[in-house]
Formats: C-alpha cells, sequence, structure tokens
C-alpha cells in the first residue's frame, strides 16, 4: 500500500502550507417546463485549499468517566503503548478496527497491477489518534481505571496493563489543558447520557440572542445545550453523540454567526448503521419494504437511561427517519406519503410523537443489566415482491455497543479538525471555510444535523462516498464512479493495460511505527497525510 502520493496535475499546487487544487464540480438540474421534464448538466469551478499543517489536537469528553469515554480513552493509550493480551481465543493486539479512517481503505487510481488501495487516512494530513490529548467532565468522581473496571467492556488482561495509565491519565491532561501551550485546537463532544427532547419555546431557545439571554438569566436550558453555547464562544468544535435535541435553532443560528463547526446527533454504531444498508440495497435492488420492527436489549448505563419515557423519546426520533430519504427516492414502489411501517413504539405508547407515522411498526429498548455493554439487536424486515409474494429477512446482531462507538469518536473529532483547514472558493472568489453545520460526519450519525433546506441523507454509502470525493476534490481527483469504462469496451483503453510499475518518487516516504509514548507527549508533531517536501515545490 502507498502511503503518500503526489498529483501529477496543473490544476493542483503544492506549497509548504497548503494543497490548492482546481476542480470542476458537475452537477444535474431538473425541472418542468409545460409538462415537459428537462435535464441540464451544469458545473462550477471550485478552488479547494487546505492546510498541511496538523495541529496538536485536544478533546474534552462530556461523560468521560462513562462506558464510551473510557473506552475511548483506553482505546488510544492501548494503540499507542502497543500493548497485547490473551484472552481465551488466543493473543490480541490493540487495533483501530471499527474506524472509517484508521482501518478502511480508498481507491486512489488504477495502476499497472490493477486498482490501488490506500488507507482511508493518507488520503490527506489529519491527526493521528494516538496523539490526541483527551480531557473532560463526568458527574461521578469515580477515577478512569475504576470507571474501565466498573463498565465491564474491555478484557480484564487489558484492564490490568492500562490501570496504572488510567490512574494518572487524568491529572496529566488536565494540566496539559491549563498550560495550553501543546494543545492547538480543542474539540468538545458529548459522549453523556441522553437527555429529556427539549421543546422549541419562542422567545427562549429560538434564536441565538434569545438563548443567551436565557442563560444569563439562568433560566431552564439542557446541559448539553450549556456545553454546546459554551464551546462555540470559546472558538470550540461541538459534537453531540447523543440523540437528544441539543441544536436547537439558537444554538445553530449562534455556531453560524460565530463560524464554528457544529455535528451530530447520536452514534451510528449498530443497528441504526446495518439499516441504513439493508433498506438501501432493498429499495436500490427494485423490492419494497412494508414493515420493519426492531428490538433491543442492553445493560448499560445508556440502556438504564433510555429505560425512561421522557429519555427516551429522543432516541424515538433519531432512529425513526434513518430510511425516509430512501423511501423518498424510489417513487415506482412508494406512492405520495406512503412510507414502511417503521415507527417508534415502546411499552410507554410513545407513538402518538410521531404523528408522520401512519401504520404501526415498533423499535423496542430494554435495559437487561446482566447483558452489561453487549447491546442484542434483533430486526425483522418484511418486503413486497414480485406478484405479490413476500421476503422477510430476520437478524439477531450482538455488538458490544462501546468498542464499536469509541473508534466513530476519534473519526469524528479527527474528520472535524481536518474541515477546520479546508477552504472552498466558487469561481474566482477567495477560498471560504465549510458551513458551520458539519454535514460531513453523517455518516458517524445517526440523525444527521444539516444546514437549513439541505437534504438529509442516511444511505451509508452516499454518505461515504461525500467524504470521499471530498478528499478526492481537495487533491485535484475526480470522483470515484467506479464505471472503469476502459475495462468495458472492445477495445482496451492504454490505461487498462498491465505493464511494469513505474519507480515512486524519492520523496514518498515508507511508514513509520509509531514510539510508544503518553497522551498528549509527543514531539514533533506527525503526520499521516503528505510528508514534507518542501525541497520538491
Amino acid at each position: 500500500m502507498a502511503t503518500s502520493f503526489l498529483v501529477d496535475s496543473p490544476d493542483v499546487k503544492y506549497t509548504q502550507e497548503f494543497i490548492e487544487a482546481k476542480y470542476t464540480y458537475g452537477t444535474v438540474q431538473v425541472c418542468q417546463e409545460n409538462g415537459v421534464t428537462k435535464v441540464k448538466p451544469t458545473s462550477t469551478d471550485l478552488t479547494f485549499r487546505t492546510g498541511l499543517r496538523v495541529p496538536k489536537l485536544g478533546v474534552m469528553l462530556v461523560g468521560w468517566g462513562g462506558n464510551n469515554g473510557t473506552t475511548v480513552t483506553a482505546a488510544v493509550l492501548a494503540n499507542r503503548l502497543g500493548l497485547s493480551w490473551m484472552t481465551k481465543k488466543g493473543q490480541k493486539h490493540a487495533n483501530y478496527y471499527g474506524s472509517l479512517l484508521q482501518a478502511s481503505t480508498v481507491c486512489l487510481g488504477t495502476g499497472p497491477s490493477g486498482d490501488v488501495y490506500i488507507p482511508f487516512r493518507d488520503m490527506l494530513p489529519m491527526v493521528h489518534p494516538n496523539d490526541i490529548v483527551f480531557d473532560g467532565w463526568d458527574i461521578s468522581s469515580m477515577n478512569l481505571a475504576d470507571a474501565m473496571r466498573r463498565a465491564e467492556v474491555l478484557d480484564w488482561a487489558l484492564q490490568e496493563q492500562l490501570r496504572p495509565y488510567m490512574m494518572a491519565q487524568i491529572r496529566r491532561d488536565i494540566q496539559d489543558f491549563k498550560n495550553s501551550s501543546r494543545v492547538e485546537k480543542v474539540i468538545v463532544l458529548w459522549t453523556a447520557n441522553t437527555e429529556c427532547f427539549c421543546e422549541i419555546h419562542p422567545g427562549v431557545n429560538d434564536t441565538a440572542s434569545n438563548l443567551l439571554q436565557t442563560i444569563e438569566a439562568g433560566l431552564e436550558v439542557s446541559p448539553s445545550t450549556l456545553f454546546a453555547v459554551a464551546s462555540i464562544l470559546e472558538g470550540c468544535t461541538y459534537i453531540n453523540g447523543s440523540p437528544q435535541n441539543t441544536f436547537v435553532p439558537g444554538v445553530i443560528e449562534l455556531a453560524t454567526q460565530q463560524g464554528v463547526f457544529i455535528a451530530g446527533d447520536d452514534f451510528k454504531s449498530g443497528q441504526t448503521k446495518l439499516k441504513s444498508v439493508l433498506v438501501d440495497f432493498l429499495i436500490s435492488s427494485g423490492i419494497k419494504p412494508v414493515s420493519i420492527v426492531s428490538y433491543n436489549h442492553l445493560g448499560n448505563n445508556d440502556g438504564r437511561n433510555l429505560s425512561a419515557p421522557a429519555q427516551f423519546r429522543a432516541k424515538e426520533i433519531s432512529k425513526s427517519n434513518v430510511v425516509d430519504d430512501m423511501v423518498k427516492s424510489n417513487p415506482v414502489l412508494y406512492g405520495p406519503g406512503e412510507h414502511p411501517d417503521h415507527c417508534v413504539r415502546v411499552i410507554y405508547l410513545l407513538l402518538a410523537h410521531r404523528h408522520h407515522c401512519t401504520l404501526p411498526g415498533q423499535v423496542v429498548i430494554k435495559y437487561v443489566p446482566y447483558i452489561g455493554d453487549s447491546k442484542r439487536a434483533l430486526d425483522e424486515y418484511t418486503s413486497e415482491i414480485a406478484l405479490g409474494g413476500t421476503n422477510t429477512i430476520v437478524i439477531h446482531n450482538m455488538c458490544e455497543d462501546s468498542l464499536l462507538a469509541a473508534p466513530i469518536i476519534l473519526d469524528l473529532v479527527i474528520l472535524a479538525e481536518l474541515c477546520q483547514r479546508i477552504q472552498v472558493g466558487i469561481g474566482d472568489a477567495k477560498p471560504e471555510p465549510l458551513h458551520s453545520v458539519l454535514s460531513l460526519l453523517s455518516f458517524l450519525c445517526k440523525a444527521p444535523l444539516v444546514p437549513k433546506g439541505t437534504p438529509v441523507v442516511n444511505a451509508l454509502f452516499r454518505q461515504r462516498a461525500a467524504i470521499e470525493n471530498l478528499f478526492r476534490a481537495c487533491v485535484g481527483l475526480p470522483p470515484q464512479n467506479h464505471m472503469q469504462l476502459e475495462c468495458k469496451t472492445q477495445r482496451l483503453w492504454s490505461c487498462a493495460k498491465h505493464g511494469h510499475s513505474p519507480v515512486p518518487p524519492a520523496w514518498v516516504a515508507t511508514p513509520k511505527k509509531a514510539a510508544p509514548h503518553m497522551n498528549g507527549f509527543v514531539d514533533p508533531i506527525e503526520s499521516n497525510g503528505l510528508p514534507d517536501r518542501s525541497a520538491h515545490t
């Protein structure tokens, strides 16, 4: 696998500070005129400018002592220290499996021996998770080592190795954040329990000024919204990893005014991620899902918290809308207003809150303490097929909830930091930052937050393609379309003929194994993207 690359194009310029790429963005406009559907291809000239300097990143977790917070901290420590441990199934080694950026690949193009794949993290310079400095808040006074043991997520043999490091972690990181000498950027991420759903009240939280006045007056505002406002005012990106509606209109307006990124909502880790793949597959194949029934039980704090009706309403909403864009994409299968039976209803009869659902589907979440963090999810998908037939798929999914969430947390903060270094210019205009509502992170969220008037996309592979193709645009490469026309015509094109491998540029670096080091104490800053090629510019 290549670990870095140089785009040989007159439209791409490398300097010591940034990569600048001229890019033509093609879209298709569709309109109705006098009963005729007119389709017009259009193109827009853009300039992408991506900063090459990777900063030292600090991440502050709200709910640091919970299952997700302790697990993501332990994962980074275990990888940084290169730990291995024995289990009943043999020796295990620390890794970042489950991370889009660290453990998946993208196709760079076609080489002499076929398609060339590189790690997603090598498309652009970005923070390595081993270099992230953690800090945070939690309502529990328990230290991270005891919180890790309480969570019952990690094997005991790994916990024993991590315990001395987890004990000292808090003091070191707090000192590091207080001194602010080594952290250049801070991202705040909510990984605490789900809050009650927050109603929107005119004059209270509907605008930025009203929300700030409400906080100043000491009136009731949800804790997650308080954290969001404080983060925005400090210029720190804020990510909501739980399903509550933290981002009331006042928060979104404030973020836009301040030019600060916000993203959410709710980590997409297990059942919902699978649903966004399977329903997309069925509808894209011309099969019509008519009933989706989902059931969950788990025994961690999240499960216990969601057993309360007020908290469950937030989860109810985040899980309900995951198939909407896929249904809307196929008017051959679904008429106006038609929708699969997929609503949220639990033993507390919250179905009334989902007034747009026309038929009674069911999503159930129950708290079963004995199984701890090992969540069980059961789903039944019933679809109509040809000539009145039906097809039913039943899935039983057992997953370690926090071990799926931890890599997602890392991907969220690393992507958010990278997006702070990406600017886009339209035509000859000066490149400017992306929109404050960072919808690019939708791949990792159940209920994607998008700018007002923007279509919501839940289909997983469309979300992934958006990230990959934005990265490609930043280095001047066309979007990946998988057509492979050079291999589908009678006469092979020159690019499809295999020959000898070319000699890579002299500056292309071989990957270096990071030395074990403690959180927040690494110098100099390392970059996983393009190497320093100042001598070659």
